[in-house]
C-alpha cells in the first residue's frame, strides 16, 4: 500500500511520520510529475485551504485530485482538508465545512471525545473548521460540543481536528482500513 500525501502547505511531514510508524508507504505531492506516481489513497492534510487551492490550480492539481477522488480513490482530509472536499472547493464530498469555525489561533484546544466504530480518541483543534450540513450518504462520525467533527462519505473521510498531531494512530488506521 502507497499512500500520496499532498503537501503543498501545512501539516504534511505529521501525516508521512504517523504512516511511517503504521509501517505504511508514502510520497509527498508537490506537482504533477509527483501526482503521477502510483497510489492507493491520498491525504490532504491541514494548513491553509485558501492557500493549498491557489497552488494546487497553479500546478495543474486540481483537475486530477478532483477526478480520481470522484472516481474512487480513496481519501483522508485534516482540517483544512475537510474544507478542500466540501462543495465550495473540490466538490468530491456531500458537506459544507465552516472555517476557522473556532475563531483565531487562540481558539485552538484540545480534547477527547467519542470516534463511531473507534471509541474516546485525543483531538486537537487549530484554527478549526466543523461541518455545518451534511447531505445524502454522509455519515457522521464524531460530534464535539454540538458540532459535527469527523465525517465519511464511501472513501473519503474528514477531520475537523488533527489527529496526526497526537501519538494515538486510531484514525489513521481507520483510514488504512477504509482503503
Amino acid at each position: 500500500m502507497i499512500i500520496a500525501i499532498l503537501a503543498l502547505q501545512g501539516a504534511f511531514a505529521e501525516h508521512q511520520q504517523m504512516l511511517q510508524r503504521l509501517g505504511v508507504e508514502s510520497f509527498l505531492v508537490r506537482n504533477i510529475n509527483d501526482w503521477n506516481k502510483p497510489k492507493d489513497a491520498l491525504i490532504i492534510p491541514g494548513g491553509e485551504s485558501t492557500a493549498m487551492m491557489k497552488i494546487m490550480n497553479d500546478e495543474g492539481l486540481t483537475e486530477p485530485i478532483r477526478n480520481a477522488i470522484r472516481e474512487g480513490l480513496p481519501v483522508f482530509g485534516t482540517c483544512a482538508g475537510l474544507i478542500m472536499l466540501d462543495s465550495d472547493h473540490l466538490n468530491t464530498m456531500n458537506i459544507t465545512a465552516k472555517r476557522n469555525a473556532y475563531g483565531r489561533q487562540l481558539g485552538s484546544f484540545y480534547t477527547e471525545s467519542g470516534f463511531e466504530g473507534i471509541g474516546t480518541i485525543p483531538m486537537t483543534f487549530i484554527r478549526a473548521p466543523y461541518i455545518e450540513k451534511v447531505g445524502e450518504n454522509v455519515d457522521v462520525l464524531a460530534v464535539v460540543d454540538g458540532k459535527i467533527v469527523a465525517a465519511r462519505q464511501e472513501k473519503q473521510l474528514v477531520c475537523a481536528f488533527h489527529p496526526e498531531l497526537n501519538t494515538d494512530t486510531k484514525i489513521h488506521e481507520y483510514f488504512i482500513n477504509m482503503i
